[in-house]
C-alpha cells in the first residue's frame, strides 16, 4: 500500500471513509480493508479506485527510483480495468504489452547468482536450497508458487498455478540422470490428486533416454532439466513462455520432455 496515510488518501482521492468498521470485516490493515472494499463495491467504483491507486503507485516508483517488483504490472492492471469496465484501456505508453515479458536485468542477474550459489553448496544442503530457488523463480514470473509440503506418506516439493491448472513440483539435484522409476513415482502422486492436477519434474542432470521411452506418452507430467534452466536464464526467455511451449509440445506429441533449445533456439 506504499506510503500514503489511510484517511487522507482514501477520503481525498477516492472519497471513501476507509476507517468505517464495515471495511475491516477481514482485518484492519490497509490492504485487507481495501481488498474488502473492492470486493463489495460496484465495478465503476472499483475502476475509479484502482485507476487512482495505479497512478499513485506509478508516481511513487518514479519519485523513489524503485524497480517495479511485479512482473508485467501495467498489463495486468490494465487487463483488470478492461474486464471491470467492459472497454479497452490504453497503457500509459499507448502500446501493446507483451503478456509474457522478460525480467529486468537486475532481477535476472540475481536469479543467476542464486542458482550459482546453490551449485556451490554441499550435496546435503543443495536439495533444499534448490527447492527454495525454484519457488523464487516461479514467484518472479507470477506463478503463485507454494513451498514444499508433506502429505501422509509422501513429500511434494511445491506447487504453482499455471493458467487454470495447478502443477505439483518434483525437484531433483543429483549426480545422475532421472530414470523411469522416479518418473513413475511422481506421476503416481499426480494421479492420486484432482483430475486437473498436473506435474513439473525438474532434474538438473536430465533424464535418461531409456527412462523417457519407458515412461511413455500421454502423461500428466512435463519435464525440465538443468540445461533448460541455464538457457532460459542466459537468453532471458520467460518461464511462462517455456512452460507454454512445453505444454503445447506435450499435447502435440505426447512426449513429456522437450528441450528449451529445440523449442526456442533451433
Amino acid at each position: 500500500m506504499l506510503d500514503f496515510s489511510d484517511t487522507d488518501f482514501f477520503s481525498t482521492e477516492l472519497k471513501i471513509d476507509i476507517d468505517d468498521a464495515k471495511y475491516a470485516v477481514r482485518g484492519g490493515s490497509k490492504g485487507k480493508r481495501l481488498r474488502y472494499f473492492l470486493q463489495n463495491c460496484n465495478n465503476a467504483t472499483a475502476v475509479q479506485a484502482l485507476t487512482t491507486l495505479w497512478e499513485y503507485r506509478a508516481d511513487y516508483l518514479e519519485r523513489t527510483g524503485s524497480d517495479d517488483p511485479v512482473i508485467n504490472s501495467e498489463a495486468r492492471i490494465m487487463g483488470l480495468l478492461e474486464r471491470l469496465s467492459g472497454v479497452g484501456v490504453e497503457t500509459s505508453k499507448d502500446r501493446a504489452i507483451d503478456p509474457t515479458p522478460k525480467v529486468n536485468k537486475k532481477t535476472l542477474e540475481k536469479i543467476k547468482a542464486d542458482l550459482m550459489q546453490v551449485t556451490s553448496l554441499s550435496p546435503q544442503a543443495r536439495g533444499f536450497a534448490f527447492e527454495k530457488f525454484l519457488k523464487k523463480l516461479f514467484d518472479v514470473y507470477g506463478l503463485a508458487a507454494h513451498a514444499p509440503f508433506r502429505l501422509q506418506g509422501e513429500q511434494i516439493d511445491g506447487s504453482f498455478q499455471f493458467g487454470s491448472e495447478t502443477y505439483l513440483l518434483e525437484a531433483k539435484w543429483q549426480g545422475k540422470a532421472i530414470g523411469v522409476a522416479d518418473l513413475h513415482v511422481f506421476h503416481g502422486k499426480i494421479e492420486q490428486k484432482a483430475a486437473w492436477a498436473r506435474g513439473l519434474f525438474v532434474s538438473t542432470n536430465g533424464f535418461t533416454e531409456d527412462g523417457l521411452i519407458a515412461f511413455g506418452k500421454g502423461k500428466r507430467v512435463i519435464c525440465m532439466d538443468g540445461l533448460d534452466l541455464y538457457e532460459m536464464l542466459d537468453k532471458n526467455i520467460s518461464l511462462v513462455q517455456v512452460l507454454e511451449h512445453k505444454v503445447r509440445r506435450a499435447a502435440e506429441t505426447g512426449s513429456p520432455f522437450a528441450r528449451v533449445r529445440d523449442l526456442f533456439l533451433s
